[in-house]
């Protein structure tokens, strides 16, 4: 008879924050052994979510077996000043036994705020009774500021609302979400110096790229090049095994080409950055939700990859490399969108549109991000304790 091994508990909440979910956790109320980065917390966020599962379903765990609903998220006061918290994000990989910590989620950065105020993370007088709480926060992943605009009625986070965001199923407040200087470094935005590309891709040849570090490192291609015209749903992509070793094989010699990684072999332990996206020029198609999107309505069209399968909409910090990009003519965004100078854009991915803001400046030649807006939403979904088997992180 095997021995009994019991399980522990975790404080925890699970939450939507844009088209993603995850799970919350604070630092300190983390098992000792996984307050510090190593093996013992990429374990116990594994076995938090249900990672690795050969059966790709996430049975025995939180997540939800897509790259939208397996992350999970640590929050602490900041150590950083005129910060209230810092975020580390956290990407667990479904079907292999890693976490990829190389960049944000834009997506649950809508729902850090949220947890920050809930959590009594944030200076009680910083929240006001009635109206906005600005949390400033520190993303710890890389290195940037952002500030959460969260709504506070009777001087709690106010989660309902009429806010719609394609992607989400139901409405609920609006959270504004500002990226300050999102650019990766020391602030140029374009890792090769160049505007466009020319990506060599074995099996594909000389491909035009946009290659860009806002938000999160992001390789932007013509639809038409490819063979696809932007209007792709995930069925169109994610059944086929050839375009997903396509758009694998795209991403690591552009990782490579952007100075990321050293070899096209690395990039199977760095899936989570950078993207690949390809864009086209306006069409009109008919999202996954069955609402039909106008030409009229939308600058231009993206579709994104996210961790190896065509995204269901767009996340986050990809957002912000498509708004940035649009801000500088010439880029392949920017012409996808009919060239010219453009403080804002709205583009059509597979669940909608969505309008995001950015603003790019040029200084000595080389060009830079200042800041990114866009709307989010979040909610509380669960909160209370995860269980997991004593001993399965150490």
């Amino acid at each position: 008879m095997s021995q009994f091994t019991p399980q522990i508990r975790i404080p925890a909440t699970y939450m939507r924050g844009g088209t993603s979910k995850g799970v919350f956790f604070r630092l300190q109320d983390l098992p000792e052994a996984a307050r510090r980065p190593g093996p013992e917390r990429d374990a116990l966020l594994q076995r938090v979510i249900g990672s690795p599962d050969p059966y790709g379903k996430h049975t025995d765990g939180m997540g939800g077996a897509t790259s939208s609903t397996s992350k999970a998220v640590i929050v602490a006061q900041s150590s950083e000043p005129e910060h209230d918290v810092d975020y580390l994000f956290g990407q667990i990989a479904i079907d292999k036994p890693f976490v990829d910590w190389s960049g944000n989620c834009g997506n649950l950065t809508a729902a850090v705020g949220a947890f920050a105020i809930n959590s009594g993370l944030v200076d009680a007088a910083r929240i006001p009774q009635q109206g906005i709480c600005c949390v400033r926060i520190w993303q710890a992943n890389i290195g940037k500021s952002i500030l959460a605009h969260v709504p506070i009625s009777n001087g709690e986070v106010q989660e309902s609302g009429d806010f719609e965001l394609d992607g989400v199923t139901f409405p609920a407040a609006e959270v504004k979400i500002e990226f300050l200087r999102p650019a990766d470094g020391s602030g140029g935005i374009f890792p090769t110096g160049n505007l466009v590309d020319e990506l060599v891709v074995p099996g594909l040849g000389s491909l035009r790229a946009t290659m860009i570090s806002a938000g999160i490192p992001t390789i932007f291609i013509n639809a038409a090049d490819i063979g696809c015209d932007g209007t792709e749903l995930q069925q169109d992509i994610n059944g086929s095994k050839q375009m997903l070793a396509m758009f694998e094989t795209i991403r690591a010699h552009g990782a490579v080409r952007m100075g990321l990684i050293d070899s096209v072999q690395e990039a199977a332990n760095r899936q989570h950055t950078p993207k690949v996206a390809f864009v086209a020029q306006p069409k009109t198609y008919v999202a996954s939700s069955g609402k039909k999107v106008d030409a009229e309505d939308i600058d231009l069209l993206v579709r994104a990859m996210s961790m190896g399968k065509l995204h269901h909409a767009m996340m986050g910090t990809a957002a912000v490399a498509i708004g940035t990009a649009a801000a500088v003519p010439g880029t392949l965004v920017n012409l996808a969108a009919g060239g010219g100078e453009r403080s804002s854009v709205r583009f059509g991915h597979p669940s909608g549109t969505l309008c995001v803001g950015a603003e790019a400046e040029e200084q000595g030649g080389r060009w830079t991000a200042t800041k990114a807006v866009m709307s989010r939403s979040a909610r509380v979904l669960m909160e209370g304790w995860v269980r997991v088997p004593e001993g399965s992180f150490s």
